[in-house]
């Protein structure tokens, strides 16, 4: 089954939630763009580490991998609760340091050849003064600088965005042609189906086009999105405008009604 929104859904920015959700996009569109693009061009998923902060790590949900074992004091334990407890052991987790963020590059199968890089940012991506953050805008830099193309597919609200691109929509996605100025950008929001972009190759192939609508559908079916998703919760941070929280709320509610079939009884929504 489909989201209740006709573009993004808000309920996937929530950062526990998005790795999954990014994963799912960067596959979905690797398998899109691979059938369009074979067998001239070659696309792949490709992965960047950088180390995180414990503080990034906590915030944003990094499992650990790690474990020390300690075993407690038996002093420490109260006299009462030694003759009916046994004393545990204590495992304190230590988090992985490395962080992983995946993006999808286009390659020429003749030279190998990197044609064009195409970025989903995630919460660390756009966390003011992260490392995530940091390691972000250093590849956008240099790609930017180079003869690559770069493709940007901002789909949180929240979080920092560069100067030309802030408070203009909920949504985006940046298209800087490599050696080419200005940006092409598409500009969409809550209410729009997302925008079926240019992916620029290299002469003489002319752009295909990528259904970012298409794959966003594809990614939300293939996860099950609709089964695991609280819809009757509210909408993760940031908030939603008063309109379009109260255009949100209806269509969920019109949402969960289609699903539960017209004998089954209305089913209350928050206010999103």
């Amino acid at each position: 089954m489909s989201s209740p929104f006709p573009g993004m859904d808000p309920f996937l920015e929530d950062p526990t939630e998005w790795p999954g959700v990014h994963g799912q996009l960067i596959i979905a569109i690797q398998n899109y763009l691979a059938d369009l693009l074979s067998p001239h061009f070659v696309v792949r998923s490709e992965t960047r580490v950088y180390i995180s902060t414990f503080e990034e790590s906590i915030r944003w949900s990094v499992v650990p991998d790690v474990y020390v074992v300690t075993r407690p004091d038996p002093a420490s334990v109260a006299t009462i609760a030694a003759t009916t407890i046994r004393p545990p052991i204590l495992i304190e987790p230590l988090y992985d340091e490395e962080i992983q963020d995946r993006y999808i590059e286009i390659y020429d199968a003749t030279n190998r050849e990197v044609i064009t890089t195409l970025e989903i940012p995630s919460p660390v991506n756009k966390t003011r003064g992260s490392s995530g953050q940091q390691a972000f805008a250093r590849k956008r830099k240099a790609v930017m600088a180079s003869k690559t193309h770069w493709i940007e597919i901002d789909l949180l609200r929240e979080g920092d965005r560069s100067e030309e691109l802030a408070d203009k929509s909920d949504y985006y996605v940046l298209l800087k042609r490599g050696k080419v100025s200005p940006f092409e950008v598409w500009f969409f929001d809550l209410r729009d189906p997302m925008p079926t972009i240019a992916v620029p190759l290299r002469p003489p192939f002319e752009d295909v086009p990528l259904d970012l609508q298409a794959v966003f559908d594809t990614a939300y079916t293939r996860a099950h999105y609709a089964d695991s998703i609280d819809y009757t919760a509210t909408v993760p941070p940031p908030g939603l405008r008063p309109a379009d929280a109260a255009w949100a709320a209806t269509r969920v509610r019109e949402w969960l009604a289609a699903r539960r079939g017209p004998a089954a009884g209305p089913e209350p929504v928050r206010d999103l």
